[in-house]
This record gives C-alpha cells, sequence and structure tokens, in this order.
C-alpha cells in the first residue's frame, strides 16, 4: 500500500481559499490515479475530484467544479486540492486515496487502494 499524509485543512471563511495536500510515498508505475473524497456528518463519502498519474487528466464533482482545482508535482509525489470560492457545504472531512485499478469509475470509493488519515476543512458562513 501507498502511504498518504493529508495536510492543509483548517477554517475559512466563505469565499475564502484553502489549499490541501497530500503525500504519496511508493507512487509506482501501476499507480492509476488519485483522488479526492470528503465526509460530511450524517452523510457518506463524496467524490470531490480525481487526478490520473500519467497524464494529469483532473476530473471534478459537479458541486466543485469551477473552484476546486486538484494539481500534482512529480517530483514530491504530492497531489494538492485548492478550494477557492468556498461555501459553507464545503465543511466535511477531506481524505484523499490512491488507486492502481483503472477499472470502475474515479467516483467510485470501493475502488481506492488506500487513504489518508483525513483534514477537517470547515467553512464559516
Amino acid at each position: 500500500q501507498v502511504p498518504l499524509v493529508e495536510s492543509g485543512g483548517g477554517l475559512a471563511q466563505a469565499g475564502g481559499s484553502l489549499r490541501l495536500s497530500c503525500a504519496a510515498s511508493g507512487i509506482t508505475s501501476s499507480t492509476y490515479a488519485m483522488g479526492w473524497f470528503r465526509s460530511a456528518p450524517g452523510k457518506e463519502r463524496e467524490f470531490v475530484g480525481a487526478i490520473k498519474w500519467s497524464t494529469g487528466t483532473t476530473y471534478y464533482a459537479d458541486a466543485v467544479k469551477g473552484r476546486f482545482t486538484i494539481s500534482k508535482d512529480n517530483t514530491k509525489n504530492t497531489v494538492y486540492l485548492q478550494m477557492n470560492s468556498l461555501k459553507a457545504e464545503d465543511t466535511a472531512v477531506y481524505y484523499c486515496g490512491v488507486r492502481s485499478s483503472f477499472s470502475y469509475a474515479l467516483t467510485d470509493a470501493r475502488r481506492y487502494d488506500n487513504w489518508g488519515q483525513g483534514t477537517q476543512v470547515t467553512v464559516s458562513s
């Protein structure tokens, strides 16, 4: 498994920005993608976005499209989630995940091999 360490969560005001990082030690040629998901109290883990490791192609949930941006630094094996124009409904614990399987949709959390510890994002309105 690829260990993942997240950082960057915290408190922001509505309309503000935060950037999350996910450092992955052990990225290999078999790594297919890394994704960001979030869990709010009483809700299931929700897909936020993902990036294919080899191509850098990104995908986003409709709820965050145009506000959030995923990028990666190959030299640091780190993926970033830049969150702008934050809304109260973005409040959640954010998790990054890594997957080697290219089967099934990137939105399917069950297909991810390992997860970070999660980082809390709280947006005040």
